[in-house]
């Protein structure tokens, strides 16, 4: 057994002391911490996430939606967690070497202050997008209006969602630009139709005809599965400067509220005519005036010019 007092031992063991021991010591924990790190945020989005599945909108997503968005918000959770572990486990290690670590640390301060300052946006899109996919607010292929901006969402990230409106114009907007989004394809849509007819149409004839076609409408084999509620008249809306507006209203699934709104004024049109119920428009009334020609009349009296008029000026 070689003797630890003596060269080349003497020099080598107190270098494994300090500062490699420690060195191994720090690479040691910041393996753990990184390691500890992805089941520590794995399981608080998890945690968020089933909840939401359970209680808020998320319940409808699917499975494979659900472990993408997991797999998403747990990369970003991750990323920025190692990040800070391998950043302090290296300010410890030159700590150890001997080397002063004060002003590596007041740059890395001014660094960040001004990253911070540069970046605010950006670390503001990538937090709103976090919250989007957490609370479920939308997913590809819904119908959305955002930052004034209304289209299907065609692609989402955690930084930016991209649209394309009835148009076919492509919107990128940031996700920290999101003050409020409204879903227009949230399982279930109105239909909200208002309908004026002219006064003296007898209201209550009105309301059935109405009502029929609603009916009609929800048992036909080619709308039933698409309408969840019967559209009907649910109130005399207003006494407007023409006529006697109906407030109808009816449920169908949100993807289908557009074709059905229109479905539905179709065949009113064609019901109000069958029945007679007329629906008022403005009316216009134009006066029309003869302009005097210099023709006149046979007798030369009625809009002719007399000799006087003829007479050129000196």
């Amino acid at each position: 057994m070689p003797d630890l007092t003596k060269a080349p031992w003497d020099g080598i063991l107190p270098f494994l002391r300090d500062p490699v021991l420690p060195i191994l010591i720090i690479v040691v924990v910041v393996v753990v911490l990184i390691r500890a790190s992805r089941l520590f945020v794995r399981g608080i989005v998890k945690a968020l996430m089933d909840r939401e599945a359970t209680e808020g909108t998320a319940q409808e997503l699917s499975a494979v939606e659900l472990t993408k968005r997991m797999n998403t918000l747990d990369q970003l959770g991750g990323n920025v967690l190692r990040f800070f572990v391998v950043i302090i486990g290296g300010l410890m290690i030159l700590q150890s070497v001997g080397l002063e670590i004060g002003p590596a640390i007041a740059g890395l301060g001014i660094v960040g202050v001004a990253v911070g300052f540069g970046a605010q946006n950006l670390v503001k899109d990538y937090l709103n997008g976090a919250l989007i996919l957490i609370e479920n607010q939308f997913s590809k292929g819904d119908v959305v209006r955002i930052a004034g901006v209304a289209g299907t969402v065609e692609d989402f990230s955690l930084r930016r969602t991209t649209l394309r409106d009835l148009d076919g114009v492509v919107h990128t907007v940031p996700n920290g630009e999101i003050a409020v989004a409204s879903n227009l394809t949230r399982v279930w849509s109105r239909i909200n139709q208002d309908v004026t007819v002219a006064y003296g149409t007898d209201i209550d004839r009105a309301i059935e005809v109405v009502d029929n076609v609603g009916r009609e409408m929800a048992s036909d084999p080619a709308w039933k599965r698409r309408v969840l509620e019967t559209p009907r008249v649910d109130r005399v809306a207003a006494l407007g400067e023409y006529g006697v507006t109906l407030k109808i209203l009816g449920t169908v699934r949100a993807t289908e509220q557009w074709a059905a709104a229109g479905e539905l004024r179709k065949r009113l049109l064609a019901a109000f005519k069958a029945h007679g119920i007329e629906i008022p428009r403005p009316q216009r009334v134009v006066l029309a005036r003869e302009t005097p020609t210099l023709s006149g009349a046979d007798d030369g009296t009625a809009g002719g010019p007399t000799d006087e008029d003829l007479t050129p000026d000196e």
